[in-house]
């Protein structure tokens, strides 16, 4: 018999901002790359199940959403969900279970 699925706030969090109807706000983006950076810095297993040149290229999203965020004041519609794409690039393999 399967266990119900327990509240995940990360994961509810994580597919909320994701969400196309949702939309994009600055702590949004931060929050994310906050919770990517927790992941890397507690050296989650995940990460180690990652082949090397996927990692890179999560970095290189991560840097570039970052470098956006540090950039700019606003983001317009065609910006939003651009940086949405590079969110989930970013994310790429990190499963939010914790």
């Amino acid at each position: 018999m399967q266990q119900p699925l327990t509240p995940n706030p990360n994961r509810d969090r994580l597919n909320q901002i994701l969400s196309p109807s949702h939309t994009l706000k600055r702590d949004d983006v931060i929050w994310v790359l906050d919770y990517i950076k927790k992941k890397v810095a507690d050296k989650d297993p995940v990460l180690m199940t990652l082949p090397q040149p996927r990692l890179v290229e999560n970095f290189q999203y991560f840097a570039e959403v970052a470098m956006m965020l540090l950039h700019r004041n606003s983001f317009y519609d065609q910006e939003l969900e651009r940086l949405k794409s590079y969110l989930k690039e970013a994310l790429h393999g990190l499963d939010a279970k914790g």
